[in-house]
């Protein structure tokens, strides 16, 4: 049997690649709203971060998610980051 090929991602705050399941997706919708996807399918720009508290710290204190999707990120998304970070450690 042919293996599965299992798709990597590059985090956009370390530059670390990992499988996509192992990352949180951020999304930027055509409307402008910025959203967790947690299907991994929502449309709009995405960007990929891993599930560390140190890539969190460093997203917010560098701003490099924010560059990622083009928009600046609300304290709400961080917090959310957050609760996704600390739901998978």
């Amino acid at each position: 049997m042919k293996e599965k090929k299992i798709p990597l991602r590059k985090c956009a705050v370390c530059g670390e690649q990992k499988a996509k399941t192992e990352l949180i997706r951020v999304v930027r919708t055509p409307e402008g709203d910025v959203v967790l996807d947690r299907i991994g399918k929502q449309n709009g720009r995405g960007a990929y971060m891993c599930r560390s508290t140190e890539c969190l710290k460093k997203a917010k204190k560098s701003g490099r998610l924010s560059s990622s999707l083009g928009v600046a990120l609300s304290e709400e998304i961080y917090d959310e980051l957050a609760a996704e970070v600390a739901d998978g450690e």
